[in-house]
């Protein structure tokens, strides 16, 4: 693909961001469409935050890692994507959906802090526990671009990665002290149970999933960087959101994090 049509196709993303629009699915339009085109497409829509809306790049996802996410999207390898400091919120947020997001859907997550640089190829899972300040409780609310969440890999690749914005919990605690594979997640909606799952969930343990991310980028010359954050993919099925609702998570023996809409 070539570089016009790229820069096309990212920004009619971006404006479909702004203009809280969506798209008919990349993958039916451009039938040779590749992930590496679809990386390029994400970085000229991501890069049109940063240039036209002064946002900041403050980490990095994996997403679509658990089979539950794989089953419900019908997508069945990782997507991967940037964080934005206009996607973080604190924790007990309100979040208005109406003018700032599309179709949400809520997933519970372990996020990452890094301490140090890191840089693919060749990153292992000790590589990452090394560089790693902290984990966190988070929930990411994800958002699609792309109409009625029809997806494959290509389209949400482009879509850097159906990013929408991400609410961290306040507890912090060192991942040397956890078994992360066994760490349970526990989830409620509206004040009800809605899912539980196991840190395994994410390729079977988290640190193989940002492993396998900084690799993955390391292909495109992309480094992790200090003070960075990094989310490692949801460990139970995503769940659509709309005002009025609340949505809870408890970290088992770390901390929880909540979110509100309005």
């Amino acid at each position: 693909m070539d570089q016009d049509k790229i820069n096309a196709l990212g920004d009619e993303l971006y404006e479909a961001l702004r203009s809280q629009s969506t798209l008919v699915p990349f993958t039916d339009r451009e039938t040779d469409i590749t992930i590496d085109d679809a990386y390029y497409i994400s970085l000229r829509m991501v890069n049109r935050r940063v240039e036209d809306d002064g946002e900041k790049i403050v980490g990095k996802k994996i997403g679509v890692t658990s089979k539950p996410v794989q089953d419900m999207l019908g997508v069945f390898q990782p997507d991967f994507g940037f964080l934005t400091d206009a996607m973080e919120f604190q924790n007990d947020a309100e979040i208005k959906i109406a003018g700032n997001m599309i179709q949400p859907r809520a997933e519970a997550e372990i996020a990452f802090r890094l301490k140090k640089d890191l840089a693919g190829p060749g990153v292992t899972e000790a590589d990452v526990l090394d560089a790693t300040e902290c984990i966190i409780p988070c929930f990411e609310i994800v958002d699609s671009r792309i109409q009625d969440w029809n997806i494959k890999i290509q389209d949400t690749v482009a879509d850097n990665a159906s990013c929408g914005v991400y609410v961290l919990g306040d507890n912090t605690v060192d991942p040397r002290d956890f078994d992360l594979p066994n760490l349970k997640m526990t989830v409620k909606k509206n004040g009800k149970f809605l899912s539980e799952g196991l840190g395994s969930a994410v390729q079977g343990n988290p640190l193989t999933a940002v492993a396998w991310l900084a690799n993955t980028l390391g292909e495109f010359d992309i480094p992790f960087k200090a003070g960075e954050v990094i989310l490692s993919g949801s460990l139970v099925p995503l769940e659509d959101v709309v005002a009025g609702d609340k949505m809870e998570l408890e970290l088992e023996g770390i901390g929880s994090a909540s979110v509100s809409f309005v």
